[in-house]
């Protein structure tokens, strides 16, 4: 815990970036080996998941926590168990709920994330973004283009009340739309050139599109109309490259509604230390 508190406040972390990692192995004896997908593979191997919290600015960055990802198979093996020496009570957990499972241990040890970036694997993830939420954790997130939301200017109907039983929730009659449906909606001339950061081949830049919207999937909806509250607004972030003829990757965030534009970007592309960490991590020091 001190060690991560002086570690935080020598780099002045901008963002805490949640992710994961693969490990190769050849047996399966080892804890929480399984055929099963690795991003730093890029397919399904033989092999470990990682998950972890480092603290990033475009200049340094280092892990503050880790977890063990633990298939689903493993639950029931009780022999790998055994040779694995895993305690009882661990169990399979999805990878989501392990990283804020981090974040709450982090808390205890005195440590609060100025900011949450992560990949789709963790922003898709409805329940992943209700509990940064619930913790009071802002964030950027990268999402699908299917993700559903509304315009941030659509308001739900909320029913007659006769004063008597429970409110009646706020309902939103409109089905909602797809983040793709809405970028198309504001058109590619909306987007504007960002450069985000020098990389080691020159300036990283594109172009990008923000708007306010209210996310919509179906778990939220249904919490809004059960809570008699509208949908939560926040900032969509769109990159759309002068050359491609579609949107190609998309952002959440929960940052306040006078963000700039070139902060929401600086923010999403913070994600690319976490890259460089697991390089250094394996390759230098034999992680």
């Amino acid at each position: 815990a001190g060690h991560g508190r002086r570690m935080v406040a020598e780099l002045g972390p901008e963002a805490w970036i949640i992710d994961d990692t693969g490990f190769v192995k050849k047996g399966r004896c080892s804890v929480g080996v399984g055929r099963q997908y690795s991003g730093t593979l890029g397919r399904v191997d033989n092999c470990q998941v990682g998950v972890s919290i480092n603290a990033a600015s475009d200049q340094a960055s280092c892990p503050l926590d880790w977890r063990i990802f633990l298939p689903e198979a493993w639950d029931q093996d009780q022999e790998r168990r055994a040779k694995a020496h895993v305690p009882d009570g661990v169990g399979h957990r999805e990878k989501w709920r392990l990283a804020l499972d981090m974040l709450d241990e982090l808390a205890e040890w005195g440590l609060v994330p100025p900011l949450v970036g992560a990949d789709a694997g963790y922003g898709e993830i409805t329940a992943f973004r209700q509990g940064l939420d619930d913790r009071q954790v802002a964030y950027v997130v990268q999402v699908k283009a299917g993700t559903s939301a509304y315009p941030e200017d659509v308001t739900p109907t909320r029913p007659k009340w006769s004063g008597r039983g429970r409110p009646p929730g706020v309902r939103y009659r409109d089905k909602p739309s797809s983040l793709r449906d809405l970028a198309l909606v504001a058109g590619k001339r909306a987007a504007r050139g960002v450069t985000w950061r020098q990389g080691s081949r020159g300036r990283m830049h594109s172009r990008f599109i923000a708007l306010r919207v209210r996310p919509a999937n179906h778990e939220l909806r249904a919490a809004a109309h059960e809570s008699g509250t509208e949908l939560q607004a926040r900032w969509l972030l769109i990159e759309w490259p002068s050359h491609a003829d579609a949107p190609t990757d998309y952002w959440l965030s929960s940052l306040p509604a006078d963000t700039d534009l070139k902060t929401l970007v600086r923010l999403a592309k913070l994600r690319w230390r976490i890259e460089h960490d697991y390089r250094e991590l394996k390759d230098a020091l034999g992680l």
